[in-house]
């Protein structure tokens, strides 16, 4: 252990990334386990005292990350680059750092961020298939058209105040978004959304995923998706996806430390070989 009375501290950022299935989310909560706790007691194991790590993201209960960012203070003593082995051989298996290293005293996971980015993916496939249940919502009751999904998306990039897809019990005083992208892609029976944005509301992307389902139905039109969130229709927003289906993808900074193998798309795709590679049957 290290004392706590070491000085200089330098503050060091961490990529993480953590399987959200067994978490009540990332922020500390009485009773409950969550990520920043998780993180916290490993620190304190190491430096003897309690240690604040800031996050740039509060992901919900259920919810993974592949590149979650956050930050704390430690001894200069101890080299940036360590922080991750030392902390990963401290932590439960569903949380890694993937890695370490020192920023400036002003720099804030939180606040110096300029986007995130989530990604939900739906498996559309008639049967159900083990291996993915923990990273996708299961969706077989009716197909889905990407193509109508993507053109309700395309009007959501720009500043908007989108209350629709805001959830009760949340801090924040307004609903204004930058949302910067938005696609839907599909790669066999699985469909991918994302979005990035300068922030998002409490719930905003299970709650927009929950809505353009019913678009992919085509319950509803891409026109009528656009309306309901332009006139701020919240009570006609009735469902937010599982949590399971969603994940932090990545954060972007203006100035970040890390090389872009370790944060920039690190969620493995999900994607089936064609029936047409099975080998032919002997005769």
């Amino acid at each position: 252990m290290i004392s706590a009375n070491l000085q200089p501290t330098q503050r060091i950022a961490l990529v993480i990334q953590y399987l959200g299935t067994h978490f009540h989310g990332w922020q500390w909560q009485p009773n409950q386990r969550t990520i920043q706790e998780e993180i916290e007691l490993a620190l304190q194991n190491v430096l003897n005292r309690p240690v604040r790590i800031h996050g740039a993201g509060r992901t919900d209960a259920g919810v993974h990350a592949a590149a979650q960012v956050a930050h704390f203070n430690a001894p200069a003593m101890i080299p940036a680059h360590r922080w991750a082995s030392i902390l990963n051989a401290r932590l439960p298996k569903d949380i890694l750092i993937r890695a370490s290293a020192v920023v400036s005293d002003d720099w804030h996971a939180r606040f110096s961020a300029l986007w995130r980015r989530y990604r939900y993916i739906l498996y559309t496939d008639s049967h159900p298939n083990l291996f993915v249940r923990p990273f996708c919502w299961h969706y077989y009751h009716e197909p889905l058209n990407e193509t109508l999904i993507q053109a309700a998306l395309d009007p959501l990039i720009g500043h908007h105040h989108l209350t629709a897809f805001h959830r009760a019990g949340s801090k924040r005083p307004h609903s204004w978004v930058d949302v910067q992208a938005a696609q839907c892609d599909r790669q066999g029976p699985f469909i991918s959304i994302e979005v990035q944005a300068s922030g998002f509301l409490y719930g905003m992307m299970r709650l927009l995923v929950g809505l353009l389902v019913q678009v992919g139905q085509g319950v509803r039109s891409p026109s009528s998706f656009t309306k309901l969130w332009e006139t701020e229709r919240r009570e006609e927003v009735k469902y937010s996806a599982p949590a399971q289906g969603l994940c932090l993808l990545r954060v972007g900074y203006a100035e970040f430390p890390f090389p872009p193998e370790i944060w920039f798309d690190t969620q493995p795709s999900f994607a089936f070989s064609s029936l047409s590679d099975l080998p032919s049957r002997a005769t």
